[in-house]
């Protein structure tokens, strides 16, 4: 039976020499594996250069509830991206937010207010001129509303310490070292009431912006299994200093 719905890339795989296994986040059917076969074809109906990582896409897809491999009949972009292929600093943002996400979902089942955030905020970062040096941060901090480790910020202030492991403030140093620090709680908070319109109102040096994003990765994998290493952030961070 043939089905309408948005998607958005992850990640594609050889399967043969002419046909990839491509995992796309839908807005129907949660995250999906779907073979299209002749896609490194010349005449092929859709074009490998479709599926790159977090396109946003419009699809008419096969669906059945018992198969592992999916298929797709149409295939195009919706919308098209304006910048992100052609700019340095959004393709690396790109390709590092594709991965963070690529290891953190991994359900199944459709989310209609994960999609949309999603959706919606690639369409941001493809528009943006201000504060993209910041987007990834906010973005990974936003995420996790969704992932269910959103910080409590009861007790929060730039005075605190932030225990990562439980993910809450606390007015005392913690007895471990998985902690931000003052002065770094003042622009974690700072992060955390942000919102994409004001990215370019934080104030965050290049050094400080680097220990962030490791304290965050490493939040990120205290709180998802098997999360590991991202191996894009070494890139993201030599394109942004």
């Amino acid at each position: 039976m043939l089905h309408k719905t948005r998607g958005i890339v992850f990640k594609v795989t050889d399967y043969s020499e002419s046909s990839v296994v491509v995992q796309i986040f839908t807005e129907k059917f949660g995250l999906q594996s779907y073979l299209i076969n002749g896609v490194k074809k010349p005449k092929s109906k859709i074009r490998l250069n479709s599926l790159q990582p977090l396109h946003l896409l419009d699809m008419i897809v096969y669906h059945k509830t018992s198969g592992n491999l999916q298929r797709v009949s149409e295939l195009r972009h919706q919308p098209v991206f304006q910048s992100i292929p052609y700019e340095i600093v959004k393709s690396s943002i790109t390709m590092f937010l594709n991965e963070v996400l690529y290891k953190s979902l991994r359900q199944h089942e459709p989310d209609d207010v994960l999609f949309e955030f999603l959706f919606h905020a690639i369409e941001i970062l493809d528009s943006l001129n201000s504060g993209l040096a910041n987007f990834h941060l906010y973005f990974l901090m936003r995420l996790t509303r969704f992932l269910g480790f959103y910080p409590d910020k009861s007790f929060a202030s730039p005075a605190a310490w932030f225990d990562l492991k439980d993910g809450n403030y606390s007015k005392s140093q913690p007895p471990h070292p998985l902690i931000i620090e003052p002065p770094f709680t003042a622009i974690w908070i700072s992060i955390l009431n942000s919102n994409f319109d004001n990215l370019q109102n934080l104030h965050i040096s290049g050094p400080d912006r680097k220990v962030l994003l490791e304290k965050i990765l490493i939040y990120y994998q205290l709180h998802i299994e098997g999360f590991g290493e991202v191996r894009s952030v070494g890139v993201l961070e030599e394109v942004l200093s």
